[in-house]
């Protein structure tokens, strides 16, 4: 089995910046693509930013996108999330969330097989 861990997450005035880590381990394995979720009090867990094993392709959601940058770092298992120009709405436990498979929508949550305990990021106005 696969155990995500992140770390990095905190609590920022709005316009700041935080930059997530997820390192991967476990024994014999392979992920493929890896992503960001995020889910704020109240609301379903939403998708955030995509890495992509095939042609390393990231993709991001409308409202992250141009402030949020997933990067991966394949030798040390860890994909990051840089996040600048945070808004008080990025306020979320954000969760990282690896794919034993690739391909599907990168955007469900259900195509994931392994997620991380989460990161509380708070963004203060």
């Amino acid at each position: 089995q696969v155990q995500l861990v992140e770390s990095g997450g905190g609590l920022v005035q709005a316009g700041g910046s935080l930059r997530l880590s997820c390192a991967a381990s476990g024994r014999g394995f392979r992920i493929y693509d890896m992503a960001w979720f995020r889910q704020a009090p109240g609301k379903e867990r939403e998708f955030a930013a995509v890495f992509r094993w095939s042609g390393d392709n990231t993709y991001y959601e409308d409202s992250v996108k141009g402030r949020f940058t997933i990067s991966r770092d394949y030798a040390k298992n860890t994909v990051y999330l840089q996040m600048d120009s945070l808004k008080p709405e990025d306020t979320a436990v954000y969760y990282c969330a690896a794919d034993k498979d690739y391909g599907g929508n990168y955007y469900y949550a259900g195509k994931y097989d392994y997620w991380g305990q989460g990161t509380q990021v708070t963004v203060s106005s």
